[in-house]
């Protein structure tokens, strides 16, 4: 008797938590009846799409100077660095020749040592 109790209450707590049926949302809104749609057009004159077709699939060769693969700022970035690296490099032979032809050291790096006699 107790398990028909349980199995009641159970039940009876099931219906009123588990969610809606949608029976109420169905009478809100009528289906038209055949007569009422429109008649369909005939399938000679209805519109196709076009059949699907993969880029990978293309067999023409694309042409890499008419794409852009590189960011316009990136390569405006190398041509500035390129710049930077060969006003470095013309100082370093700068420095060079005029240490190995007159004996002048253009090394600054270290702290006091312009008045050192050599």
């Amino acid at each position: 008797m107790t398990v028909g109790i349980i199995h009641a209450f159970l039940r009876w707590v099931l219906d009123v938590f588990k969610p809606g049926t949608g029976k109420r949302r169905a009478d809100a809104y009528p289906i038209p009846s055949v007569s009422e749609r429109t008649p369909e057009a005939p399938r000679s004159t209805a519109l196709r799409l076009p059949a699907h077709r993969s880029p990978y699939g293309l067999h023409s060769v694309l042409d890499g100077e008419a794409t852009a693969t590189v960011r316009p700022y990136l390569i405006a970035w190398e041509r500035e660095r390129a710049v930077h690296e060969r006003a470095l490099q013309q100082r370093r032979r700068t420095a060079l020749v005029l240490a190995a032809d007159f004996g002048v050291d253009l090394d600054r790096h270290v702290i006091g040592a312009e008045g050192v006699p050599a």
